[in-house]
């Protein structure tokens, strides 16, 4: 991650074929069409210099077999092109099930292998210690739901786990956190879903000084949902150098004839912003 922070910048690019957005695309709503969007989308990323890609698995799975297949070559495009790729499939079980989806999402040879994950812990971080395994073993990366900003999640993850007294959002942020420290690099292998658009301090989130190692921090919300580039540091505070932007419909939404040049003023803005410090 670190190189590619250094090279290409933190800009996630989604990839989400929402219905409305096909149709501005000029495609279909079908299986064909949600591949030459993620494809196009791909494209734009590689001439726009950014370095990561996430789709957004259900927009694909939508159309069964041939949602998959398509989903399949635009992960397998996307690495071939030196793009890391996020699933964004927002898994979670125990046992061989959330193992499975491990393997699904992260095993060397899987049709949609991808470089990392998204996976929800609220079954407890331990029921999900087999995919971290897995990416620990295999230099993958997982990004586990800590805090989210859709309002529904709120009196969840901001409630008190019994034992610890913590807010649940930081029991799972502590745990992951512990797991890292047997990582050797400068970022951990396991990081946070923590929303743009929320204040931290409110789910116990605010730090006064960053974990070491540090943790990566997929941080949706900007753009279309409201938080501003400029604020990335103020938001995240010490952990602000784990951060990766992730925008969708921000860049999306410049349609396949300027979607490049989005990406492009994209990062830079990125790149002004963390060039301040």
């Amino acid at each position: 991650m670190a190189d590619v922070f250094a090279s290409r910048g933190r800009l996630c690019v989604g990839i989400d074929p929402h219905s409305f957005l096909l149709e501005e695309w000029g495609l279909a709503d079908s299986a064909a069409g949600v591949r030459e969007f993620g494809l196009r989308v791909v494209e734009a990323t590689v001439q726009g210099g950014a370095g990561i890609v996430k789709p957004q698995v259900a927009f694909f799975e939508r159309f069964g077999s041939a949602g998959y297949a398509a989903l399949e070559e635009v992960i397998q495009t996307a690495r071939a092109a030196g793009i890391l790729v996020i699933a964004d499939c927002k898994r979670g079980d125990v046992g061989t099930s959330v193992e499975a989806y491990g393997q699904s999402w992260m095993a060397e040879g899987s049709p949609l292998e991808s470089d990392a994950m998204t996976i929800s812990a609220f079954q407890g971080v331990g029921s999900i210690r087999k995919p971290m395994e897995l990416a620990r073993e295999r230099g993958k990366g997982l990004f586990v739901l800590a805090a989210t900003s859709n309002p529904e999640g709120r009196a969840i993850q901001r409630a008190r786990v019994e034992e610890s007294g913590r807010r649940v959002s930081r029991q799972i942020v502590d745990e992951i956190a512990a797991w890292n420290l047997a990582e050797p690099g400068p970022f951990g292998g396991v990081g946070l879903v923590v929303g743009a658009t929320l204040n931290l301090a409110d789910f116990d989130l605010s730090y006064d000084e960053a974990p070491e190692p540090a943790l990566p921090i997929l941080a949706p919300g900007f753009g279309a949902q409201g938080a501003r580039l400029a604020d990335t540091r103020e938001i995240y505070g010490p952990l602000a150098p784990g951060v990766i932007v992730s925008a969708s419909r921000s860049v999306l939404a410049a349609g396949p004839g300027n979607i490049t040049g989005a990406i492009v003023s994209m990062t830079q803005e990125i790149a002004v912003e963390y060039d301040r410090a």
